[in-house]
C-alpha cells in the first residue's frame, strides 16, 4: 500500500466517523445530561485508520453507577445501538466507568463508540487529552503516515493499542510491522505504564 493509498484511505476513514458520530447523537445524549464531552483518541489526533472505533471522555463530578447506567439508558433507547458493556472502575485510581457501546451506522457498518466516564478532578481527569495534544505536537508528517501505514497492515491481524503504534514510531523510529511486533513484544514485558511524548 503506498502513501497516497494510505492517506486516502484514513481520510475517507476519518471523514465516515465524524459522520457516524454526528448521526448517533451520542455526544449530545451526554452533554444533555450535563456531561463534559472531549473526542479523544485516533480520531480527534488524525490517525483512525481501519478500526471503526470513536473514544470519548467524559467528565463529571462525583460518578456513581446509577447516574452512569441512567446516561447510558438514555443511549441504548437509540434503536441503532445493539449492545452495550460497561467496566466498573470506580474502585481503582482511574475513577471511572468504561462503557463499550456498539452501534449500527445507516450503512449497516458495526461502530464502536468507548465512553470513559471519569470523576472530573481526578487524576486522569484531562490526560489522555494532554497526551493527545503532545503526539500531535510531536510527531512529523512522515510518522503520522507510517502510523497510519502500520495500522492498515495490521488491521485484522493484531491486537496493538493505539498507543503501542504511537510510542513505537514517535519514540524508537519502528517503521514496519517486523519491528512492530518485536517492540510490542518486549514492551508488553514491562510493567504497564501511560506513555506521554
Amino acid at each position: 500500500m503506498d502513501i497516497k493509498d494510505v492517506r486516502s484511505r484514513a481520510g475517507a476513514m476519518q471523514a465516515r466517523a465524524r459522520e457516524v458520530l454526528a448521526e448517533s447523537g451520542i455526544a449530545g445524549i451526554l452533554e444533555d445530561a450535563g456531561l463534559r464531552v472531549n473526542l479523544i483518541g485516533s480520531l480527534q489526533m488524525g490517525l483512525l485508520a481501519a478500526h471503526r472505533d470513536i473514544d470519548m471522555h467524559v467528565y463529571s463530578a462525583n460518578v456513581t453507577t446509577d447516574f452512569s447506567f441512567s446516561v447510558m439508558a438514555k443511549v441504548a433507547n437509540n434503536e441503532r445501538v445493539t449492545e452495550i458493556k460497561c467496566i466498573n472502575g470506580l474502585h481503582t485510581d482511574e475513577r471511572c466507568v468504561a462503557w463499550h457501546v456498539f452501534y449500527k451506522a445507516s450503512d449497516g457498518e458495526l461502530w464502536q463508540f468507548d465512553i470513559i466516564h471519569i470523576e472530573a478532578g481526578s487524576q486522569y481527569d484531562g490526560f489522555f487529552e494532554r497526551m493527545a495534544s503532545r503526539i500531535c505536537e510531536v510527531m512529523t508528517d512522515e510518522q503520522r503516515d507510517t502510523i497510519l501505514k502500520l495500522k492498515f497492515e495490521t488491521s485484522g491481524m493484531r491486537d496493538y493499542h493505539g498507543v503501542e503504534y504511537y510510542e513505537a514510531v514517535i519514540a524508537d523510529g519502528v517503521k514496519s510491522v517486523d519491528e512492530l511486533d518485536d517492540w510490542v513484544k518486549k514492551h508488553r514485558q514491562k510493567e504497564f505504564y501511560y506513555w506521554m511524548p
